[in-house]
């Protein structure tokens, strides 16, 4: 009996040191890759310097120059892959399983929070995310449908994308001057391409619905916040990435509750 509490203790905390280290590596991703587009050593985000791998890592977490530390978003990312992946661990997506259903919400995050704090799907992860798209697709779909996917996710994005470009300037003409946001970034085209690689058709225009619907929701919370705050303004762009990502894990590892509820 105790080495079987002793194991249940175990577990959950091994586990969690795993969500702990890929919440770190997510974080230094999301530092680096918008500012190099490469793996490159850790740098302070104030002044560029590059800093030790323990102290950006582990302590004091922050500049030996500038003194500045680390984000708020840093220990909200690491705090939450914990508990992620510890449910991920007893529930893990089937038939993906637990180690390739963390790799690839990691994944997931690093585009979340690249496209929030900076508006950008990058290309570089958005060609990784398509050979990692294509792998578990066809082991998934099969090879077909992963194609027809990837084609329709990142075609009916094309469709929306160049839509988007006409009705601004159709605005901008009635307006007199250029819009400053664009409702979709090629990168979100680039996304749904690769979510359509993983989705398989015709399982992807389930995503897309989901992506659309989500983000008419929060548009219209954050319209009646800025009319209630008196600061609303026309043509508010958010960033679609994580929308579009949501889509993707509610149907990718929730699918056993989608079948059992509504299959």
């Amino acid at each position: 009996m105790p080495n079987c509490y002793n194991d249940g203790m175990i577990t959950p905390i091994l586990i969690g040191l795993v969500g702990w280290v890929t919440g770190t590596f997510v974080n230094y991703l999301s530092d680096v890759l918008p500012h190099k587009r490469r793996l490159t050593q850790p740098f302070c985000l104030n002044c560029s310097l590059e800093q030790p791998f323990l102290d950006y890592f582990v302590w004091p977490r922050k500049c030996q120059a500038c003194d500045s530390r680390r984000s708020f978003r840093v220990w909200f990312v690491e705090i939450l892959a914990v508990p992620i992946t510890i449910w991920l661990w007893y529930s893990p997506p089937e038939p993906l399983g637990f180690w390739v259903g963390l790799f690839l919400l990691a994944f997931f995050a690093v585009v979340i929070v690249i496209d929030i704090e900076h508006r950008l799907i990058l290309h570089p992860v958005s060609i990784f995310g398509a050979i990692v798209g294509l792998g578990i697709g066809t082991w998934l779909n099969g090879l077909q449908l992963t194609l027809l996917g990837g084609a329709a996710g990142f075609g009916i994005m094309l469709v929306l994308y160049l839509g988007g470009i006409l009705f601004a300037k159709v605005v901008s003409r009635l307006k007199g001057r250029d819009l400053d946001e664009e409702a979709l970034g090629f990168g979100d085209v680039n996304l749904s391409g690769v979510l359509g690689l993983m989705l398989g058709w015709p399982v992807i225009f389930a995503g897309l619905f989901i992506a659309i619907l989500a983000g008419a929701i929060i548009s219209i919370i954050l319209m009646i916040g800025m009319l209630i705050t008196r600061k609303y303004r026309t043509f508010v762009a958010i960033p679609y990435g994580p929308f579009l990502v949501a889509g993707a894990i509610f149907l990718i590892y929730f699918r056993e509750f989608i079948l059992a509820h509504f299959g």
